[in-house]
């Protein structure tokens, strides 16, 4: 089977179809390669965009309910456009009672990203995590795999602005 690219989707360049195809050649015939292949193209464009999961399931051979089966299960896939870094901000009661909420306000009128979204620069995207672990150091931020805690909302800016 030939896999073929579709050079209209604005946010995969010509580049990264030549990648994306050849992690699929890579994966074909491979049995359980599917998670795989995925994982991979979504490294490559930093999503999974629709056009892409029926572009995999062409090339694989793999019917696109099973894809798109295996895309909305774990949580590793993101079928949404990220920022290049995630701002992960925990709502656990040490951190709610500590003035996490007044912490995220600032960070979503500092960088213009809300909850569950990406900023419009894709330069950010935020999600609030139920608990990340690190009471102790409430209230607690992690931007991309740095841990931020004990913060004060005047420090916030300045951490986070650290990251382009």
């Amino acid at each position: 089977m030939t896999t073929v690219c579709n050079p209209d989707h604005p946010d995969i360049t010509d580049e990264m179809w030549d990648k994306i195809n050849a992690i699929i050649k890579t994966g074909r015939n491979k049995l359980g390669a599917l998670i795989t292949v995925l994982r991979e193209c979504q490294d490559v464009v930093g999503y999974l965009p629709r056009e892409l999961l029926i572009h995999i399931s062409q090339g694989l051979n793999v019917p696109k309910s099973q894809v798109f089966g295996v895309v909305t299960f774990y949580s590793l896939f993101s079928l949404e456009p990220k920022g290049r870094h995630t701002i992960k901000i925990c709502l656990g009661t040490a951190c709610y009672v500590k003035g996490i909420k007044e912490i995220m306000d600032g960070i979503s009128k500092d960088f213009e990203v809300q909850e569950g979204t990406t900023s419009e620069n894709k330069r950010f995207s935020m999600e609030a995590i139920r608990c990340l672990g690190a009471c102790g150091l409430a209230p607690v931020i992690v931007v991309d795999q740095d841990i931020h805690g004990n913060l004060l909302p005047k420090e916030v800016f300045g951490i986070i602005n650290k990251y382009e």
